[in-house]
């Protein structure tokens, strides 16, 4: 599988989003109920939603997050032996928690840099490594 990054728009049928979050300058991950891994929020663009919607529903459902700020930051494509996979990535800085939905994910934590055990390593860094680099221009 590999992970490949674009600028925002250049990719068309969008399937996913992906955020990734902060809060107070932590990393914010969130664990599936299934497994022992980490993980950004995110998830498929569900029927009738835009990317923005599909990532504001994801970021609230998998981390309970209630007040963020949230922007587009960039494209991205995942390729492997069953095909491409489209999706936008957003960037959000989460401000206030509620509790999480009852939903697939179990609990949030806070991280200052990536661990190791990752739901999706071969995306997840790269992901991160392009978000870093929006940031710094953004700055």
């Amino acid at each position: 599988m590999e992970c490949k990054t674009y600028t925002l728009n250049k990719l068309k049928n969008y399937k996913f989003v992906v955020v990734i979050s902060s809060h107070k300058g932590k990393i914010v991950l969130s664990r599936h109920k299934n497994r022992t891994t980490w993980e950004t929020q995110g998830g498929h663009i569900e029927t009738g939603e835009n990317a923005l919607e599909a990532a504001e529903r994801e970021l609230y459902e998998e981390s309970g997050a209630t007040i963020f700020t949230i922007m587009p930051a960039f494209d991205y494509c995942v390729c492997g032996k069953i095909g491409e996979a489209n999706g936008i990535v957003f960037i959000a800085e989460i401000k206030e928690f509620g509790s999480i939905p009852d939903s697939e994910m179990e609990e949030i934590a806070f991280f200052d840099e990536l661990p190791f055990n990752l739901t999706y390593p071969e995306i997840t860094p790269v992901l991160f490594l392009e978000a870093q680099n929006i940031k710094k221009v953004l700055l």
